[in-house]
């Protein structure tokens, strides 16, 4: 997979992906790293963006998508239940190694939440948790969304940041399961900040935080 190597902190290394990068090509990359990993192999984030698709997490109700709009729907291998991806939405895949950091599913999935919510507050934006539905929102509306997949102690997949995309596709779907969810992104919560911009704010709260040196959690 080409990439350009942005930066690498502690044995995590960023890879930013140029263009866009198309979903089942990754996914399928995401999978080789896992299978490859020794246990000295670096963990990884990808940042990048996929063309319009949508996702159907492995125990997804397909019934989620409400209208066919030509847009692909692909069943993966994530937890969670049906989102949208498209170009201008902050995407960010987390290859870790959890029990070589000692870090839990239910801890990487509280670390990414405060991740965001740190990004978000860095603009004046407070977002916020909602019980039994992960990622974050802003006013009862969704700005980001989180899917992971851990095998043999390796996560895969990730979280997506809306930033500034075309929202209608969502409209076509009960967004992570949920009916009449509304969503929005940082563009319209006043946020001006470009994605490559937020793409290093995003991994520089995501190292510090996987690297221990934040004591929040």
């Amino acid at each position: 997979m080409n990439a350009i190597v942005h930066h690498s902190l502690q044995a995590i290394t960023v890879r930013r992906m140029p263009g866009l990068s198309e979903y089942e090509a990754t996914w399928q990359a995401m999978k080789e790293f896992t299978q490859a990993r020794q246990n000295d192999t670096p963990d990884e984030i990808w940042l990048l963006q996929h063309p319009p698709v949508y996702t159907l997490g492995q125990a997804g109700d397909a019934s989620h998508r409400l209208t066919d709009n030509g847009i692909p729907m692909v069943k993966v291998d994530r937890g969670g239940q049906i989102t949208y991806h498209g170009p201008g939405q902050l995407v960010a895949y987390l290859l870790i190694d959890l029990r070589r950091r000692g870090i839990t599913v239910k801890g990487l999935v509280r670390l990414m939440e405060q991740t965001l919510l740190d990004v978000l507050a860095a603009h004046g934006v407070r977002g916020e948790l909602q019980n039994g539905a992960p990622g974050v929102y802003v006013q009862g509306s969704k700005v980001a969304a989180l899917g992971l997949r851990v095998q043999k102690g390796c996560s895969t997949h990730g979280l997506s940041l809306n930033v500034n995309m075309d929202l209608r596709p969502f409209a076509n779907i009960n967004p992570c399961g949920y009916a009449d969810l509304p969503v929005t992104q940082t563009q319209s919560l006043g946020i001006c900040d470009t994605l490559e911009e937020l793409q290093t704010q995003l991994t520089d709260h995501l190292t510090i935080r996987l690297n221990g040196q934040a004591h929040d959690l």
